[in-house]
Order: C-alpha cells, then structure tokens, then sequence
C-alpha cells in the first residue's frame, strides 16, 4: 500500500505543472527579496528624506510599555523592553513593496501580450499570403491552386503558359 502510495505521490510529483510552480515559487521568493531590498534600500530613503527624515520602519505606536517604560529610541528598542507596538511603517512598507510587485508583474503581462499580438498577427498574415478565396464559391484555397477542390470551377489567373 505505501508503495503505491509512493508511486502515485512520484507520478503527481513529476508532472509539469508541479515542476512549473515550484519554479514559479522560488522564482517568486527570490523577486520578493529584490522587491524587498528596492524598497527599503532605495526607494523608502528618498521619501523618508522628503518627509523629514523620517524613517518608516521606525514609525510605530506603544499599546503598551514592557519593562522599561516609553520613550524608546527604536522599534527594535521597543521590542527588546518587551513592549507591544503596531508597527505602522513595517505595513507602509510591505503596502509599498506590493505595489512595486504589482507594477512590476503588470508590465510583465503586458510586454507578454504585446509580444502575443505581434506574433498573431504576423502568423495571420503569413496565413492570409498561402490562401485565398475562390471567386465562385467563396471557399478558402491555396493561393497555387488552379482548380477550386470544392466547386471544381477553372482558376484562370493561375494557369501558367507553357514554354
């Protein structure tokens, strides 16, 4: 039974659509954590500087003090006295991180769509150069035939002339 079991787990394992997302899923930790470090390396100093300095990590507010009492210096201050905060510039920064992430996955499809297009359209084209319309029966042939196969009626334009 554990056997079976196990080869079932290996068949479902192996699949392609598993692989893919556990591609996916790493592909995605590791974009999180560029994400991440864009935020917080790059883009939050600018604004934290436009708005005085301030640092968003730090925002926070006390619920309630722990064993040293409030002030304190830092959350990681704050946290190490043993006092409960809401971390308002941590939920800034991880609302700023899904935008870039959001943002950045938009242009993604959009670039994979616009690329879609350009191919469509060029295979409709390349299409639309092999084939044509018999004038008789309106049926869709090959641009070489001299004969339509459905009405059977003489295409004249592409006869040849012997030699």
């Amino acid at each position: 039974m554990f056997k079976s079991l196990l080869n079932e787990f290996k068949k479902f394992a192996m699949r392609g659509n598993v692989i893919d997302m556990a591609v996916g899923i790493i592909i995605g930790a590791a974009f999180g954590k560029i994400v991440d470090s864009l935020v917080k390396d790059i883009i939050m100093p600018p604004i934290g500087l436009l708005l005085g300095k301030v640092d968003f990590s730090n925002m926070y507010f006390v619920l309630k003090d722990g064993a040293v009492p409030a002030p304190y210096a830092s959350l990681t201050a704050a946290q190490a006295a043993g006092a409960v905060t809401m971390n308002i510039g941590m939920f800034i920064n991880a609302v700023i991180s899904f935008l870039i992430v959001a943002f950045a996955v938009f242009l993604l499809i959009k670039g994979i769509n616009e690329l879609q297009a350009k191919i469509d359209a060029k295979e409709e084209k390349q299409e639309e150069t092999k084939t044509k319309e018999c004038p008789y029966c309106c049926s869709v042939i090959p641009v070489k035939a001299v004969k339509c196969p459905n009405c059977t009626a003489d295409l004249e334009e592409n006869k040849k002339a012997p030699k």
